[in-house]
C-alpha cells in the first residue's frame, strides 16, 4: 500500500484514497476465499459419486489451500499494478488544481513568515479571549453573590419595617431611635458587668 498520505484528495473526496484501495483489496479477498470454498464444496459433493476414487477430503482441501496461496499470489501481484494506476491517474489531484475552497489562496497568496505571524496572531487572539471569558465568569459569580446580598438585604430591611410597624402598634413612635437605644443601654450594661467582674475578682485576690 502507499505510503504518500495524499491529504490533498482526502480533503476533496471525505476519505483516503489508500482507505478505498484497502476496502477494494479486503472485498477482492473475501470474494476468492467464498469462491475458493465453493468449489471446494462442489469437488467433495462429485466425490461422493464416486466410491472407488482414492482422492480424501483431506487431500482435497490441501489442493484448495494450495491453490488458494497461488491465486492470491496474482491477485498480489495484479492487485499492486491497479493500486498505483488508481492512486496516481484517478484518485490523485493534480498538482496545478485548486479546490474551491481553496481558491482564496491563490487570490490571496501570503509568504511562510507571514503565514507564521498569522498563526500567531491567531493565537494572541484566542490567549486574550480565554482571558475574557474568564473574566466574564468571575463577574457572573460576583453578580450571583450580589444578588443573593440585595436579596438578604431586602430580608433585613423587610423585617425592620415589620418591627416598626409592631413598635408603632405598641406605642413606640420611632422603631430606629428605640434599637439605638436599646442598643446603647446593651452597651452599658454590658461595661457595668465588666467593671463587677473585674472588682470581683480584686477583692477575691486581696
Amino acid at each position: 500500500m502507499s505510503v504518500d498520505p495524499m491529504t490533498y484528495e482526502a480533503q476533496f473526496f471525505g476519505f483516503t484514497p489508500q482507505t478505498c484501495m484497502l476496502r477494494i483489496y479486503i472485498a477482492f479477498q473475501d470474494y476468492l476465499f467464498e469462491v475458493m470454498q465453493a468449489v471446494e464444496q462442489v469437488i467433495l459433493k462429485k466425490l461422493e459419486g464416486l466410491p472407488d476414487s482414492d482422492i480424501s477430503p483431506v487431500q482435497i482441501r490441501k489442493c484448495t489451500e494450495n491453490f488458494l496461496c497461488f491465486m492470491k499470489g496474482c491477485f498480489d501481484n495484479l492487485f499492486s499494478k491497479m493500486e498505483q494506476l488508481f492512486l496516481h491517474f484517478i484518485l490523485r489531484i493534480p498538482p496545478n488544481i485548486l479546490l474551491p475552497e481553496d481558491k482564496c489562496q491563490e487570490m490571496h497568496p501570503c509568504s511562510e513568515e507571514e503565514l507564521h505571524l498569522l498563526q500567531k496572531e491567531i493565537e494572541e487572539l484566542q490567549e486574550k479571549y480565554k482571558t475574557e471569558l474568564c473574566a466574564k465568569q468571575a463577574l457572573l459569580a460576583e453578580l450571583e453573590e450580589q444578588k443573593i446580598v440585595q436579596a438578604k438585604l431586602k430580608e433585613t430591611l423587610t423585617l425592620f419595617d415589620e418591627l416598626e410597624n409592631v413598635g408603632r402598634d405598641h406605642g413606640t413612635s420611632d422603631f430606629r431611635e428605640s434599637l439605638v437605644s436599646l442598643v446603647q443601654n446593651s452597651r452599658k450594661l454590658q461595661n457595668i458587668r465588666d467593671s463587677v467582674e473585674k472588682e470581683s475578682k480584686r477583692l477575691k485576690i486581696s
